[in-house]
């Protein structure tokens, strides 16, 4: 009793302080438990080349000097290039283990992520009440997908804390002294963001154009040359001289997004905003899109460059979930601010507070439910464990990966094999080579060490099949998908969350590794 009558006492004096020791203490259940990655991008084009060049692996060439006449690959080199920094300190100290390396970069990235939970009670605070302000703040902080994003290598989430900083810095400007210095520091803070995730530029314009239209001239300005403070030396002298021209990888971004914009995830232009009252959890999700919406005009630096950055993503082809993660903070400080303005105007509403209270209950039940699985939840388990489990072989050199049930090629993470090998795939009616060194010599089949059956559908088929050229092939062991991987392919087949069953080639390694 006492020690709830501590946390209430403590919550009405110092809310902000109970809210940020329970982030923390969710995101260090994040940090410890969610291992694995949560998709393609956030380990291949950060954690995967980061290692590589600490490993003196110029990996897939993406950088010029190897045998291939190589262009630019649209990816900033800043985030993978501090990773790289990072790779290098923990071979400097024989740090070898992957799975401790990766428990730091979730700690870093946790640690950083406070900064979202900070401003966003700030912000609200400001531009509403206490009460409001406590509310946006518990949500970025225990919101059911927030701490399992927030220790990912996901762009979209590291950029949130230099929007939100960089949001406060324009909010707080004409409180301030010497104001021009806090929109010169804005643009400089939003244009490191711009570094870490080129699609931020929209939300940037947004926020400029907010200014010009609260007819703030001089403060545009200084805005935009924060930014090109920050953008130039970034993205215009290390890729003048990795490149011979600046703005070589973002150039190479932008042609690649246009001629590439049908080939991923496609879908209609209210898809972002069905996905938004879904993720949110209805029927508050609801509350929070009416509140945000409300607000447009009397807080437009907020809301415009939000707004902005959905209209894009809402019109452009290419719609995949994690591209609105950088605004869902901005939909939940404005939701909120919004939703209490409407409920205090609203005679309807006004009258409406065990309903609301109701709806509120069923959110935090079931974001609770939501929050406890998926914060502890091993993404892409098996495909780690495997490389995991094959790292206590030594010089493997190839392995064949053989998941002729589905088409497309799965990758799989060899920063946890602490070896760069080929891997041979096959897909359903296609045979493609990966090396991280872009060899452009094909592998024999049978110089495959070990074989990696996805799924257990037609195992004995595809593996009689195989066997005509690797005859040698015994059963090794077999991983499973983690819990939350399991129901996710179950209810999506595109969820390729397999189990894999790996097959040793006995005439290129005898025994098993416990055997030696």
């Amino acid at each position: 009793m006492q020690i709830i009558n501590l946390i209430r006492n403590k919550w009405e004096q110092k809310p902000l302080s109970v809210i940020l020791l329970l982030a923390v203490f969710i995101r260090m259940l994040a940090v410890i438990f969610s291992r694995g990655f949560g998709m393609h991008d956030d380990h291949f084009l950060v954690i995967e080349p980061a290692q590589a060049w600490a490993d003196g692996i110029n990996y897939q060439e993406w950088l010029p000097g190897g045998r291939l006449n190589v262009q630019p690959d649209g990816h900033s080199l800043l985030y993978s290039g501090l990773h790289y920094v990072l790779f290098l300190f923990f071979n400097a100290i024989h740090l070898t283990d992957p799975q401790l390396k990766m428990l730091f970069v979730r700690l870093l990235h946790g640690l950083f992520s406070m900064l979202v939970v900070w401003y966003g009670y700030k912000i609200t605070l400001k531009i509403s009440g206490k009460k409001e302000a406590a509310t946006a703040g518990i949500l970025l902080a225990v919101l059911w997908f927030m701490p399992m994003l927030s220790v990912r290598n996901l762009v979209e989430m590291v950029c949130i804390p230099f929007m939100m900083a960089g949001t406060w810095q324009l909010l707080v400007a004409e409180e301030r002294s010497r104001p021009w210095l806090n929109y010169l520091l804005a643009g400089i803070i939003m244009g490191l963001g711009f570094s870490i995730r080129f699609q931020t530029v929209v939300f940037i314009g947004g926020a400029g154009l907010a200014l010009l239209f609260l007819r703030k001239w001089i403060p545009s300005l200084t805005f935009g040359l924060g930014v090109i403070i920050a953008i130039l030396p970034v993205q215009g002298l290390i890729d003048y001289m990795v490149w011979g021209y600046p703005f070589a990888e973002f150039k190479e971004y932008v042609l690649y997004n246009i001629q590439a914009a049908n080939d991923y995830v496609t879908g209609p232009w209210y898809n972002y905003i069905l996905l938004i009252a879904g993720i949110l959890l209805p029927p508050v999700s609801l509350f929070l899109i009416s509140g945000f919406l409300k607000l447009w005009k009397k807080q437009l630096i907020l809301f415009l460059p939000a707004f902005l950055f959905l209209l894009f993503h809402s019109f452009f082809p290419n719609k995949q979930e994690r591209f609105i993660f950088p605004v869902l903070p901005f939909f939940i400080i404005l939701g909120i601010a919004g939703w209490s303005v409407i409920v205090s105007n609203s005679a309807w509403w006004g009258k409406k507070h065990l309903l609301i209270k109701r709806c509120w209950i069923f959110f935090w039940i079931l974001n609770l439910v939501l929050l406890s699985v998926v914060t502890v939840s091993y993404s892409k388990r098996s495909r780690v464990e495997v490389m995991t489990y094959l790292s206590r072989y030594h010089n493997i050199k190839v392995i064949l990966s053989e998941d002729s049930n589905n088409e497309g090629a799965r990758m799989f993470p060899q920063f946890y094999l602490g070896q760069w090998i080929n891997v041979i795939s096959i897909s359903r009616d296609i045979i493609t080579t990966y090396s991280p060194l872009r060899d452009s010599v094909r592998e024999d089949i049978r110089n495959a060490r070990f074989v990696l059956f996805s799924e257990t559908s037609n195992l004995t088929q595809r593996l009689d099949s195989l066997k005509k050229q690797l005859p040698s092939l015994i059963y090794e062991t077999t991983i499973k998908p983690g819990f939350v991987d399991a129901v996710m392919f179950r209810l999506n087949p595109v969820n390729l969350n397999q189990t894999i069953i790996v097959y040793r080639n006995q005439a290129l390694v005898p025994k098993k590794i416990e055997e030696r």
